[in-house]
């Protein structure tokens, strides 16, 4: 009978035991964090009665035993204050749990392991060292041996054991660290972090660098930190820990002894940690900045880079181990660390339209992970759009669309395998007997085949023109002008002749190989009068090249801030092949020669139309107005020019 009743206690007991973890069971939505460091992890700052206040979604593994406070080692309890020993206060663990749970969906709880010894060095969380150091630099502090005591003398090894019970209920999703006063100086510092890292992960069968770890820096100079020199050393743990991130402790309150923080530091503290490990999470608590909305740029899902009211492109850079951001867009920015220790940037108003930007991380040059990459200027690079007065005419809208058709042959011309677009109208699949004009159409110097599709926005402007009945439906060429590296003569090279020969290949290959390739799989005309040509900056340079000294082949041309390499007062009569030796010839064969530019590009092309109108050229010039070399000047180049072809 005794034996009888002593199984059912034991039974009575376990039921117990299970029942106090119900709901915790191998939950995948229970998520566990390791807090370690010394005395502001362990909890300096008084309680308030706002601290108090506990929530079923927010736990605690007590690490020990405190019958004062109704806990017993190794079970789970509602998390307020005191977190570590029993007689501890205010922690920023605390504020942390408290946002996480503030944050993220009902269905997550979030639950606490927290082990943290004031005044020690971060060898106590050594499992190889504890011991030496018990034994010898913290043997003349008796009460840090009462306290590394209350974890079995193993403060390490205590975490490791909570860790595993926590396992058994949830999974580990990070650590949180607060340590460094009392190895201010020590450059290995973050050598030491690492091994604990790396031993803390092994011993609970966590993969090599599975988790994050976040590193909040010591009372800030700002605050006359006494120890703040250690930030400098802190600062580099990300560059030493992959996953390591480093929480900013910029304006925190410190007390008088200027080792500590406040109560109200220790609860911005904690809010800041848990920005930042959200951030990581794909949760951004920070407010976007007031009308702000994301660039249509962005990478799918990407919140930043916004753009304000006041066209200011606001910026927010995720690189924990760098020392030095900058945002360079043509004028270069510094980047700071936020309060979660993001880099961002605000800069001045912007002008509309398309720019290239990248980073400059440390001395580095990166394009940003959060923008999509464009080819320009001959790489990859970065690019924001900056909305513009005008820019209905090239925003999508409820309309039949025409499609860009990707092409690849190879070219004898140029030894190897070629691609070009072709962009068709709305009704091309429509009416399979109807022919249409074509339009050859290049990119500029440092630019390729994709530059008209994706900067210029090409098929959106067509489709809109086509509908509003502006511009004739017209197959678009758009091919790669042998132009996509920025120009550069070879060393001893001639400068007029490395000019010459840059993208000469172009014009063979264009009348030789694309224009047939054209016409016989696309549904073109071939007649003069249904073909134009046109390109922007290089590309208007190649157009004249091109469509000048082939009149029988083009009959509308047109340069968009490019043209030809002349002086019209001497060459005019000569250049091209005489093209311009007589107007009324000239003119009788090309119906519009336009010629645009944008208004910050200076007057070389107002002198060279005044110079065509003087002999007798007919030319139509058109100026974008408060636009320089750049796409919204082409853009708006081409809106203007195909509504004047073939009619």
């Amino acid at each position: 009978m005794k034996q009888t009743t002593n199984i059912l206690l034991i039974l009575f007991g376990l039921g117990l035991s299970l029942f106090a973890q119900k709901g915790f069971a191998q939950d995948p939505n229970f998520h566990i964090y390791l807090c370690i460091g010394q005395s502001n992890m362990e909890g300096p700052a008084p309680i308030g009665p706002q601290d108090t206040i506990s929530n079923k979604r927010l736990k605690l593994l007590s690490a020990l035993d405190c019958p004062e406070l109704g806990r017993t080692m190794g079970n789970w309890y509602d998390a307020k204050p005191p977190l570590c020993r029993c007689n501890t206060r205010l922690s920023p663990a605390d504020y942390f749990g408290r946002t996480m749970i503030q944050y993220l969906p009902e269905k997550i709880s979030v639950g606490l392991v927290h082990v943290a010894v004031a005044g020690s060095k971060i060898e106590i969380f050594d499992k190889e060292l504890y011991k030496t150091y018990l034994d010898t630099s913290a043997a003349s502090r008796p009460w840090m041996i009462r306290m590394s005591d209350a974890y079995g003398g193993n403060p390490y090894q205590r975490l490791v054991d909570m860790a595993r019970i926590a396992q058994q209920n949830g999974v580990i999703k990070g650590i949180l660290l607060h340590q460094g006063e009392s190895n201010t100086g020590d450059k290995a510092w973050p050598a030491k972090v690492k091994k604990i890292y790396d031993d803390l992960l092994a011993d609970l069968k966590l993969a090599p660098n599975s988790i994050p770890l976040l590193a909040g820096e010591l009372v800030n100079a700002d605050q006359g930190g006494k120890c703040a020199s250690m930030n400098e050393i802190i600062a580099t743990l990300p560059q030493t820990l992959p996953r390591a991130m480093v929480i900013p402790s910029f304006g925190l309150e410190a007390v008088p002894d200027k080792l500590h923080f406040s109560a109200e530091g220790i609860r911005k503290f904690g809010k800041r940690y848990a920005a930042r490990m959200l951030y990581s999470m794909g949760v951004d608590i920070e407010a976007y900045p007031a009308q702000s909305i994301a660039a249509e740029t962005n990478a799918p899902g990407m919140p930043y880079p916004r753009v304000d009211a006041e066209n200011r492109a606001v910026f927010k850079i995720d690189a924990p181990a760098a020392s030095n951001v900058q945002l360079d867009l043509g004028k270069k920015y510094d980047m700071v660390k936020n309060e979660a220790g993001l880099w961002t940037v605000t800069t001045e108003t912007l002008q509309p339209g398309f720019h290239y930007y990248y980073l400059l991380i440390d001395g580095y040059r990166f394009s940003d992970p959060a923008s999509e990459s464009f080819f320009g200027i001959g790489k990859m690079m970065s690019g924001i759009e900056i909305p513009a007065p005008d820019q209905a005419f090239y925003a999508p809208r409820d309309i039949p669309h025409g499609q860009v058709r990707e092409n690849y042959y190879y070219s004898a011309v140029m030894g190897k395998y070629e691609r070009f677009f072709v962009y068709t109208p709305p009704s091309y699949d429509g009416n399979t007997s109807e022919k249409f004009p074509v339009l050859y159409l290049q990119h500029g110097m440092g630019e390729d085949e994709r530059g008209w599709v994706e900067q210029g926005k090409l098929s959106i402007i067509m489709d809109n023109l086509i509908a509003d009945k502006k511009a004739k439906p017209m197959v678009i060429v758009i091919s790669d002008g042998g132009t996509g590296g920025m120009f550069k003569p070879a060393v001893g090279e001639d400068v007029n002749e490395a000019r010459k020969q840059f993208g000469a290949k172009f014009t063979p290959m264009l009348l030789d190989e694309i224009i047939p390739y054209t016409e016989k799989n696309f549904r073109v005309k071939t007649d003069r009068l249904s073909r134009a040509m046109a390109g922007l900056s290089w590309g208007g340079f190649q157009t004249f090249q091109t469509a000048l000294p082939n009149l029988d082949k083009f009959a509308y041309i047109g340069g968009f801030s490019g043209a030809g390499m002349f002086n019209p007062e001497t060459e005019l009569k000569t250049v091209y092949n005489g093209a311009f030796a007589n107007s009324a010839d000239f003119n009788k064969k090309v119906k519009v020669f336009f010629l645009g530019i944008g208004a910050h590009e200076g007057q070389r092309t107002k002198t060279l139309s005044d110079a065509f109108t003087k002999a007798g050229i007919n030319n139509t010039y058109y100026v974008s107005e408060n636009t320089a070399h750049e796409w919204l000047t082409w853009r708006r180049c081409l809106y203007q020019f195909t509504q004047t072809l073939f009619k």
